[in-house]
């Protein structure tokens, strides 16, 4: 499923677990985009995966493909990768079904969509990514824009809080009139949405503002114009 043209848009940010907030955010008529990250650290992930199918089903909406949705998937599907306590606990909440459904739906999620003047992705921008449409997931490597879409971008160094550090230089790099709404890194201090413009005009919002992991979710509706309402 793509981003359907003249729809009004709802844009949410990252869920982990947040039912409750999700489904708030779900009761709409605008097309629900969601940028990744549906599960881990919140109370239900199994009902958030449950909600975002249905929407799916439904043709209300979409999620773009996160850092945690990308794990998760692969936990599922056998392959070798570390299992934080957060991971287990989804892991172990979803029954068979739901399981072989995110298995589906992640192995086709985007990893970033545009429409118009805003390009969507979890993680942060590459100019790649306005080259066209992003691979399948079986195609992912963890180089360029793909992994710019799931991780941001990694100085490589760890903060004081044991998560990695991540710049923001790919700020500086979105082109004039483009506006990248973004999850993945929490940064606002105020509860809202996080906003940078840089020096050519171009713009980065980030949605993440703690949703499952003692904040709250956060949205941005967008008209049929994909301007923000």
């Amino acid at each position: 499923m793509t981003i359907p043209p003249g729809r009004a848009l709802r844009v949410v940010g990252d869920v982990h677990g947040d039912l409750r907030g999700f489904t708030y955010a779900c009761e709409t008529d605008r097309f629900v985009v969601q940028l990744g990250d549906l599960s881990d650290y919140g109370p239900d992930s199994a009902g958030v995966l449950r909600l975002i199918f249905r929407l799916i089903d439904e043709g209300r909406g979409l999620f773009l493909l996160g850092n945690h949705d990308y794990k998760l998937r692969r936990v599922l599907r056998g392959e070798g990768v570390r299992v934080t306590p957060a991971l287990a606990a989804t892991r172990d909440a979803l029954d068979a079904s739901l399981r072989v459904r995110a298995i589906e739906e992640i192995g086709r999620a985007p990893a970033w969509a545009r429409r118009d003047q805003a390009l969507f992705v979890h993680g942060g921008f590459h100019t790649d990514m306005l080259l066209g449409d992003p691979p399948p997931l079986d195609a992912l490597h963890a180089h360029g824009a793909l992994a710019r879409a799931l991780y941001g971008k990694p100085t490589g160094r760890i903060q004081g809080d044991g998560f990695p550090e991540r710049s923001l230089a790919w700020i500086d790099r979105i082109p004039a009139g483009l506006t990248v709404y973004c999850g993945h890194d929490r940064r606002s201090t105020d509860g809202r949405p996080w906003r940078r413009t840089n020096a050519a005009g171009g713009r980065a919002v980030f949605l993440d503002t703690g949703a499952g992991k003692g904040g709250h979710l956060s949205w941005i509706d967008l008209d049929a114009q994909t301007r923000e309402g």
